[in-house]
């Protein structure tokens, strides 16, 4: 009898160690679908939200209201393109243009940070750029891979925006079985629990809106006071990594510094001090209305967050991370403080009221 259930707890052991190992090889898998799904659903959430608008304020069906949401979203990102383009490929060229002289700038520059003389710093460059001169084969696979890369990018999006225009037109299916997952009795607190995911993300939708006009805004208008080239570049690029708080802007803020450095260690500094303001005035006053307000999460949670969320779900997890911590959030005052504080009151325990 001993040596039978000695068997079975060796043989469940051996089982459950089977299934970790499984779970830990599609961990990644699981984390990059639930990813898409949750990226999707904001999107869905965000086009629901814009064609209800329409539809009470202009009697717009649904269906019509979430195209044009989609349509006026990649309108908007066409244009973002086309503003950087021609004055990329323009400052491009002549940045391609003017790089000898650059060349030999930096040359000096690095040679007194190493210690090493000019002529060795040259030769160390001349060799590297000679290994893919002499072998340009070497190339093809890392600009295989961007473009395989961005090929998926691309597939991934219209996928994205046709699930969730689907899900937007005609949402109460899916909230219907979601609800029919949850025991009678509990389906008016999951109802509170999805209105309340709702309009945190919403919050944030808005929010990045409005932090990516301002900083992108502000920047533009910094970065050309001060004379530095490809300024609306930089500033659409800040904009776009404003979704992820603190962190984008830090990120950046230095491809612009280092340009600028090329002209002068002056125009470098300048540089320095304009994103050091616009990120100031984005930290102290933006992100504190925006999160603190819209998304309800403290400043600091987000940017302890941000870098949990980075480093379990990578550089896709950074650009929904404020959703992943609303969520959380959420979930643990709905499922565990709240049924906590209500087993108090029924005991008669006083409880700590929360500001």
């Amino acid at each position: 009898m001993g040596e039978a259930r000695q068997g079975a707890v060796a043989y469940r052991a051996v089982l459950l160690a089977a299934g970790l190992l499984v779970l830990g090889l599609l961990f990644e898998q699981l984390v990059t679908l639930l990813l898409a799904v949750l990226i999707t659903v904001i999107v869905a959430i965000a086009l629901d939200s814009f064609a209800d608008r329409l539809q009470r304020w202009m009697s717009i069906p649904r269906a019509v209201g979430a195209l044009i949401g989609i349509v006026l979203g990649l309108g908007v990102l066409a244009g973002i393109v086309a503003l950087i383009i021609p004055p990329f490929i323009d400052q491009t060229n002549q940045f391609v243009d003017d790089l000898p002289e650059i060349a030999e700038e930096l040359r000096g520059q690095v040679a007194d940070l190493t210690g090493a003389n000019p002529g060795e710093v040259s030769d160390r460059v001349q060799n590297f750029a000679d290994k893919y001169a002499d072998d340009p084969g070497q190339l093809v696979g890392p600009i295989t891979s961007v473009g395989l890369g961005a090929a998926g990018f691309l597939l991934s999006l219209i996928l994205v925006l046709i699930t969730a225009y689907y899900m937007a037109i005609n949402p109460q299916p899916l909230l219907s079985g979601v609800r029919s997952l949850i025991p009678p009795r509990h389906r008016d607190d999951a109802d509170r629990v999805m209105g309340r995911l709702r309009s945190s993300w919403i919050g944030w939708v808005r929010g990045v809106v409005v932090d990516m006009l301002v900083s992108g805004i502000l920047l533009y208008i910094g970065l050309t006071i001060i004379g530095l080239e490809l300024a609306i570049f930089f500033a659409v690029l800040t904009a776009l990594l404003s979704v992820i708080p603190y962190f984008g802007s830090i990120a950046s803020g230095l491809p612009p510094v280092l340009f600028a450095l090329t002209d002068s260690p002056g125009k470098a500094l300048l540089v320095l001090v304009v994103y050091t303001l616009v990120q100031q005035f984005e930290g102290n006053v933006i992100i504190p209305l925006v999160m603190a307000r819209t998304v309800k999460l403290h400043p600091a949670l987000i940017a302890i967050g941000v870098v949990v969320v980075g480093q379990l779900f990578g550089f896709v997890g950074l650009l929904v991370a404020v959703p992943v911590l609303s969520m959380l959030v959420i979930l643990v005052e709905e499922l565990w403080v709240k049924p906590m504080e209500e087993a108090d009151r029924a005991r008669g325990t006083p409880t700590i009221t929360r500001a």
